[in-house]
This record gives C-alpha cells, structure tokens and sequence, in this order.
C-alpha cells in the first residue's frame, strides 16, 4: 500500500464513528492550512475544523459512515458513502444520507468537499416541512 493509500484509509477510519471521531489525530490527515466544505459550513484552517468536528462529536448520539465507493488519483480521491446517524434534535430514528466527498492531497489532506443533499438530511425530518418536502419530490419526479 503507498502513501496515498494509507493516507485514504486513515482518512476513512476518522469518520467511522461521528460521536468518537480521533481528534487528537487530525494533524496526521488534514494540513493546517485546510479547507473544509460542507452544506452547513466552510472552514480554512486545522483550528476551526477541529473545533466543527468537536461540535458534531457533541451534538449527535450516534453516527458511522459506510463507505460505497472510492476513485483515487495520485493527488485527489471521490469516496461515495452513507451517513448514518442519531441526532437529538432530528428525532429518535437513525437518518441515511447519501453523500460524496472530494479530497485533494500531498502529504496531507489540504482541500476537503462533502456535498450530500441537506433537505434529506434535515427539511424532509421535520413533521410538517418534512411531508411537504417529500411531496415536492414526489411531484417533481419524472414518471
């Protein structure tokens, strides 16, 4: 396995558990000078990525990834996966959310992009917007 292999899996093994995530290792993987995209957030430095991961491992009640896909390049990967998770104020069933991350390395991650759909992950899981949202998609879907 060479360096940008061991560097993919460590990357996976991060995110494995949401609520346990290895802070203390996350200058192993991520440069300092990282930039971190999310539909919530967008962060550009190992600080305030620690400090967002920090956030997530308090605020879920549980959470892994289950990884579907990868394509790696010498200094870029696509990882294609399911989040599943619990978070307190989003009910008490486990929501799955499809996503995709781009990554962008050398000897450390220097870019990271995850682009999953926020109105699975939040809009379609309150009571009332919630139906309204799956409606819109129902109706909008090409038979």
């Amino acid at each position: 396995m060479d360096a940008k292999d061991t560097l993919i899996e460590r990357f996976k093994f991060f995110y494995k558990d949401l609520k346990r995530i290895p802070l203390p290792q996350i200058g192993d993987i991520y440069d300092d000078n990282v930039i971190f995209k999310d539909p919530v957030q967008e962060v550009r430095n190992i600080e305030q990525l620690h400090a967002y991961l920090s956030d997530l491992c308090l605020d879920v009640h549980s959470g892994r990834f289950e990884y579907l896909d990868q394509m790696v390049a010498e200094h870029s990967a696509y990882i294609k996966w399911n989040m599943h998770f619990k978070h307190p104020k989003l009910g008490k069933q486990t929501i799955t959310v499809r996503g995709i991350s781009q990554i962008q390395f050398n000897e450390r991650i220097y870019y990271h992009e995850d682009v999953y759909d926020l109105g699975q992950m939040l809009y379609e899981q309150v009571p009332l917007l919630g139906g309204v949202v799956k409606g819109l998609k129902k109706r909008l879907a090409v038979n």
